[in-house]
Parts: C-alpha cells; structure tokens; sequence
C-alpha cells in the first residue's frame, strides 16, 4: 500500500494509519513503513496515568465479594475465551484443527497425534495467546511474533497435562516455527501455508468476542479501566512509564494518532475520566455502595438484578450522571436501559444475544426504572446523584487534564466527533448519536472569560475554550509540537505526585506543560475543577533549560509567571485548571 500510495503522490508524503489495538508490550511494526495507528493505545497509556494504585485493593474486594466473580481481568478473559472458542467460533476453531491435524498427518514423527489432542493444546494456546494476531510469513515467525508464541506456549504448559505438551511443540513448529518456504512446492506447503493463515484468523476475533464483547462485561473492578485498547488486567502505572511512552513514539511513530474516545469506546472519555476519580477515593466507595444495596432492597425482585450487575449499573450512573441537577430522566433512563441490554447479552451470564432471558432482563429493567423514574427509588436516586456530584469535580480536572495532554504531547491528536463538550456517553450507539454542532459554533464565537467559563463549567464550554486555545497554540508552532523534544520534568514538594510536567523543545523554542492528577482530595469539596493556588503549597517544577526573565503566558493570557530555575505550581495553575506555556519571544501577540 506504501508504495502504490507513494508512486501515485511522489511529491507529498500521505499518512496510513493502522486501526489496531496492541497489547501489552506489543510495539508497532516499523517495516510496514506506515504512520502509526488510530491510537487506542494512547488512551490506555493516559489511563494508567490518572488511575491511583491505592484504591485496587479495596475495589477488587468489594467486586469479589458481591459479585463472586474473579477480581483479575486476566481470570474473566480466558473463561470467556474458552466459552467462545467453545461457541461461536466452534466452527472456526474446528477448522484450524483440522488443518493443524492434516499438517501432522504429513509428517511420520507426528502422524499418530489425534484430532482431540490437537483441540486440546489448540485450545490452551489461543485462550493464553497476549496479543490479538501474529504475522507468519513464508520465513516463518520474526523476534516479536516469536516471543508472543512462547508466552502463549509458556502459558498452556500450566493448564495442559505433561502428556499434551508434545502436541504443544507440534503447534509451535507447525505455526510459523517452521518456515512453509522450506516444504517442498506442492500440496504439502499449501497445507502448511493454509493452517497458519486460518490460525491467525482465529487468534484476532477470539481476542475481541471475548475480551471486548464478554469480559469486559463481566468484569468491573472499575469500569474506568475496562475499554477496547486498554490492557485491563493493569490498574495503574507510574509516571515514569508515561513518559517513557511518549518518548518512543517520538523515536518511532512522531505522527501517530492520540485518540482518548472512538466509534467503538465503552464509556465517553470523561465518563471514564469521573470513574477514574474513584480510584482516589475508593473506601468512601465502598461505604456508598453498602448504603446504596440497602436502599435498592425494596426495588429488586427475588431474581434480578444479580449482584455482580447491580454494582455495574451503580458504576455506569456514577460516570454518566447528568450534570444538569434538573434533568428529566426519562430520556436518561432510555439510554442506560439500552446500555444495560447490551450489557447483559455481551455479558452471556443471565442472557445473550443468542438465547435472550426475557424474564431476567425485564426484571433488571425494572429496577432500573424503580430507581430512575419511581418516589420508592427517590433515597437511592438521590443517594447516588450526591455521589456523582462530590467526584464531578475530579472527574471534570481529569477530563481537562486529559484533553490537553491528547493535545502536547508527541503524535497527531484525534478529536472524537462532539467531544469538544463534556462526554458522558455509554456504548454505542449511545456515542453515536447526532452532535448539536450549532451549539459548539455558538459558544466557540463568544469570546473566553476564565471566571465565567469555571462558574459554568458543568455546560462543557471550559473544555471547547481549553481545546481551541491548544490548537491555536499548534497551528502557530507546527515544528514545535511535531518535532520537539520530550523531556520529563521533576516536580518536588508537597504535592509533587500528583502533578505530570514535561517539556518540548524546537531550536530554541520551549513548550512547558503542567497538569494535576489525582486531584479530588486536593479539590477540598471544591465546586468546580479548579484547584486552590495555596493548596499547592510549596509544590514546583523544576527547569532544565534557562528560563528567560520575561513572563510567561500561559492558557488565555489571564495570568504571568516569571521562572528561573523553578515553577511554582501554585503560580502555573493559579488561574486555569491545567496549562502550558511558550516562550513569551514566540508567542502571537
């Protein structure tokens, strides 16, 4: 595709992006000369960053405990695994069987090994496969796809019996360990040839029937962490790593996309950025769930909705809640039952698509409508809007946070059709439905008042102010934000842990970057996303490059600060909830 594209435009330089999600530890192919891919990976990287490690512990107990299901991702997936292997891909999966049998039937040293033990280690093999597909060519497997394999191979010798491990290392030669270009010419390399391609046309669906379209269904330690891309048996991951990542897609892909929503995400971007909040606070959650399964006693039936399904509808309301405190529910309740169906059949515990129980899904749509529409539901609804209401802050700051870093950080950002605005939205369709356009146009005319936009931050118009300026920053600067430098800053004093700063550099041009995480408890019952300068205390930044004496101007020119060897973060975040900064030289004026 590169080169046809290149011989039809040889005088400029058109981008492929690849829509593929990577697992963990997996990197994009540098041969494939393309321009990166669609970026569900960088939604991932900026998730581990505003999720705090503490609150795994406390979450994953209440989880196991109400719902009895397996607090690791990784448990939920490979029982998924085994169930659509075993299911919907039956078929598929006999057919990579029986090509992997009729390529042992070539072979006098493998001739007797039979069709059940070949679906035994077949099965085993794909159920622990980590990434979504290798890449066998006629050369057989490369250095990555090699290591996949092993890890696979490593993973099935825990759950096969010693006596199937023979058939395992027939796999291993016969899926890419052997090169098919070393088989004679005929129908004994097109045997080969056949079984590796069906094999890596198993691996791919397998991985996104049961992971994206089951597990992460089922599973909801915190729905913040269950979205396609994200390597979910992870909770969080130090700064060190998101910085690490960033540098080598500097290295390797500068414009690869930097998607934080898509056509296909599970929960808006900022319905996760709010859930992610609870990671802070997660024991006041855990009190507020038991208060809330104590109130829902009388709006449940005997049967519906199950425990592990009631602590994921509370997760799905507590990131979706309205800010509107005057919302009519009626619409709200529309769409979190069309939410909650799907749920349920992709979930393929109490139904599915295939076998729909009525019975169970009328009794939780019920509940929902008892909870959202009745007086009787009137203590939980209330009890559960103050929730959504103590992190909205949080959520909102994350949100800000995230939208700015999508946009200085290296690659291309990708702006999700009407996320200029707050999105709360669920799966889709919910994230597909039409955009008021008008209304963006309208509030992106008026011109920004900082005080106005934070004492009305709840209509979204704060984040479309925050988007505009940040873009107008890249089309003034395009070789700072492409080509510069990334250099992670240290931050030190009281709250240094929970400030992410970096800077870029573009011959002599400085971009300077200061975003909070972890910001609720620091929010002191705040009612809007913008945190106390005192608060910050002694909290700074430390420059590795010689700042000038000039003031630097940062997000909508309400405020300077002059820095030297340090930035105080009290004076970067001072007036804007997040910020970034530019040589006051270069600057528009």
């Amino acid at each position: 595709l590169r080169r046809r594209v290149d011989s039809l435009s040889p005088q400029r330089h058109l981008p492929i992006f690849v829509e593929k999600i990577l697992g963990e530890g997996e990197t994009l192919r540098e041969d494939w000369q393309v321009d990166g891919t669609t970026g569900y990976e960088f939604m991932n990287q900026l998730s581990l960053l505003q999720h705090h490690p503490d609150g795994f512990a406390p979450l994953a107990e209440l989880w196991t405990r109400h719902s009895e299901r397996p607090s690791a991702f990784i448990e939920e997936a490979r029982l998924a695994r085994q169930q659509i292997l075993n299911g919907s891909l039956g078929g598929d999966f006999e057919s990579v069987a029986q090509a992997l049998l009729q390529v042992a039937r070539d072979d006098v040293m493998t001739r007797d090994l039979t069709l059940g033990a070949i679906r035994r280690a077949l099965q085993e093999l794909i159920v622990h496969f980590p990434v979504y597909r290798t890449y066998i060519s006629a050369r057989g497997r490369n250095d990555a796809d090699d290591q996949v394999f092993q890890h696979a191979m490593d993973g099935a010798r825990t759950t096969l019996g010693e006596g199937d491990w023979p058939v395992l290392d027939h796999l291993e030669k016969s899926l890419g360990g052997q090169p098919w270009r070393n088989r004679p010419v005929g129908r004994e390399r097109k045997i080969l040839k056949h079984a590796c391609v069906r094999f890596q046309q198993l691996t791919s669906p397998a991985a996104a029937k049961a992971v994206e379209d089951t597990a992460f269904y089922r599973s909801a330690v915190l729905l913040s962490r269950n979205d396609v891309g994200f390597s979910t048996e992870q909770f969080s991951a130090p700064l060190a790593d998101f910085h690490a990542v960033n540098q080598q897609r500097l290295q390797t892909f500068p414009d690869n996309l930097l998607a934080t929503a898509t056509h296909d995400h599970k929960r808006g971007e900022d319905t996760r950025a709010r859930l992610a909040v609870l990671s802070e606070c997660a024991p006041w959650f855990v009190e507020q769930v038991e208060h809330w399964r104590a109130l829902a006693a009388p709006l449940r039936t005997d049967t519906a909705p199950s425990a592990g399904d009631e602590l994921i509808l509370y997760q799905v309301l507590l990131g979706s809640w309205p800010l509107d405190q005057g919302t009519e529910f009626d619409g709200y309740q529309q769409r979190l039952w069309q939410w909650q169906q799907k749920a349920l059949r992709e979930a393929k515990l109490q139904s599915s698509w295939s076998a729909p129980n009525e019975a169970y899904e009328q009794g939780v749509e019920a509940f929902l409508s008892r909870l959202l529409l009745s007086e009787e539901g009137h203590a939980l609804r209330t009890a559960i809007g103050n929730a959504a209401q103590a992190i909205a802050p949080a959520g909102a700051l994350n949100g800000l946070a995230q939208s700015l870093l999508r946009m200085t950080v290296p690659g291309v950002p990708d702006l999700y059709q009407g996320d200029e605005f707050w999105d709360f939205s669920l799966v889709d369709p919910d994230n597909r439905r039409p955009v008021d356009f008008s209304a963006r146009q309208q509030a992106l005319a008026t011109p920004p008042d900082i005080g106005e936009l934070l004492f009305n931050w709840r209509d979204g118009r704060i984040k479309q102010a925050l988007i505009a300026q940040v873009l107008a920053l890249r089309k003034a600067q395009p070789d700072l934000f492409r080509s510069g430098t990334y250099t992670p800053l240290e931050v030190v004093g009281k709250h240094a842990e929970r400030v992410v700063a970096f800077s870029r550099e573009h011959q002599g041009k400085h971009l300077l970057v200061v975003v909070p995480r972890w910001p609720h408890h620091l929010l002191e019952n705040g009612v809007h996303p913008q945190i106390n300068a005192q608060v910050w205390g002694d909290t700074r930044v430390k420059l590795p490059f010689a700042a000038t004496t000039q003031n630097w101007k940062g997000l909508f020119h309400t405020g300077a600060v002059t820095p030297d060897k340090e930035l105080l973060v009290s004076a970067a975040l001072g007036d804007f909830p997040v910020n970034v900064f530019i040589n006051p030289d270069d600057q528009e004026s």
